[in-house]
């Protein structure tokens, strides 16, 4: 007998973990099925995955071993047997460790969804469609429709990536670019100007004191930003940081309303997705909640919680958050109404995605001549500053020769 940690619902979606013995995380689990309870999770007390690694796996490499486990399932092969064929030809080490425990878990008796859960380094929603899949009896449907999902993410994730790539590069380029003149440009200039023991105009000889300073504290500026960005870092992981750098994150002005739209779209796929799969409506909100990055989102659907269990729309619920955009509400109130909630709810994503990406092509459209207008100004204040007494030299044996 062991100890294990079991996270389940009762009929009333109420949300609870409890420690337990039993003989095996598939007896328990299946006491308290037949209890009337929706198991989330089975795990031995104390186990935090491989080696107690939580590293995730990477997406693109995960999409890949999914779509060979289903073709390998559809062609007749039983589990065990899939598992161990893929694991032979898995490359990264740590993937690797994570399926072989995998497969040791399913030889033993454990399920798919729990062997998977227990690694603590997979998508709550891909363990959570795997347990749909095997409550059902469809796991490959329910895999096949994961795959579609993870795909339609993984490509609109790539086309943000890629549209915010450029403007990156650019604020790369002013910075170095500044550096650059700061810091060999300047005391170029500085050491001239030494030599003639010329007087200098005001923005000259502010801009060779900056040249000075940098030269003198930049390995202490260095040191400083690096410490303030680990300390933000750091504050990031907390409760109360992630909280408050997401309500700044979505109050900025334009990007704060794309990144609000942006996790919408993602929760509200995620939630088709269970819902399709054969979950509850509050366990599906609960995993779509967590497998956003939003903080001030994913509360607001817990929050929400509560009024679908009291029997209230989904619709209702989630537009007493306040958090919602009114159209999402409104096409999520018409799936609820003609019975075509799941549908509806992809619909809501595709509407929302493409957005998202409308508006960020927009944004970006605007902020990249600004950057380059920046750019073009810091570099010509700091050639005029530095310039400026030579022009008043020439300027001066101008006049004296005359």
């Amino acid at each position: 007998m062991a100890e294990y940690v079991i996270k389940l619902a009762d009929e009333r979606g109420r949300i609870q973990e409890q420690v337990q013995v039993a003989g095996s995380a598939e007896e328990l689990r299946s006491r308290f099925s037949q209890a009337g309870y929706y198991v989330y999770s089975v795990r031995p007390r104390g186990m935090r995955g491989v080696g107690g690694s939580r590293k995730r796996a990477n997406l693109e490499a995960f999409i890949i071993f999914n779509q060979q486990f289903l073709t390998l399932i559809r062609a007749g092969l039983p589990i065990l047997g899939s598992l161990d064929m893929l694991v032979k030809g898995q490359k990264n080490p740590t993937f690797r460790a994570q399926l072989e425990n995998v497969s040791a878990r399913v030889r033993t008796g454990e399920s798919l969804s729990a062997a998977f859960e227990a690694q603590g380094g997979f998508p709550l929603i891909y363990t959570t469609t795997l347990l749909a899949g095997e409550r059902s009896g469809q796991l490959e449907d329910v895999l096949s429709r994961y795959l579609a999902f993870q795909r339609i993410s993984l490509s609109f994730r790539k086309k943000l990536i890629a549209s915010l790539l450029y403007p990156c590069l650019l604020i790369v380029m002013v910075l170095a670019l500044f550096i650059f003149l700061i810091s060999f440009v300047v005391p170029r200039f500085a050491m001239l100007y030494d030599q003639l023991g010329t007087n200098l105009p005001a923005a000259t000889r502010m801009l060779l004191s900056v040249g000075n300073n940098f030269q003198h504290y930049i390995l202490w500026v260095l040191a400083g930003i690096a410490l303030i960005v680990y300390g933000l870092f750091r504050y990031s992981q907390t409760t109360a940081g992630a909280a408050r750098i997401d309500r700044m994150r979505i109050g900025m002005p334009v990007f704060g309303n794309i990144w609000r739209k942006y996790q919408v779209a993602l929760f509200v796929r995620t939630l088709s997705s269970l819902l399709t799969g054969g979950l509850p409506p509050v366990p599906s909100l609960e995993t779509a909640a967590r497998s956003i990055s939003s903080n001030t989102i994913a509360q607001a659907v817990m929050a929400s919680v509560g009024t679908v269990r009291e029997g209230k729309s989904l619709a209702q619920s989630l537009e007493k958050t306040g958090v919602f955009p009114d159209l999402a509400v409104e096409m999520i109130d018409v799936g609820e109404s003609t019975g075509a909630l799941p549908q509806m709810l992809n619909s809501v994503a595709e509407f929302f995605e493409e957005d998202v990406q409308t508006a960020l092509t927009a944004s970006l459209a605007l902020i990249e001549p600004a950057i380059l207008i920046v750019m073009g100004s810091v570099v010509v204040v700091i050639l005029i500053a530095l310039y400026l007494p030579i022009f008043s030299l020439g300027q001066a044996s101008t006049m004296g020769g005359h």
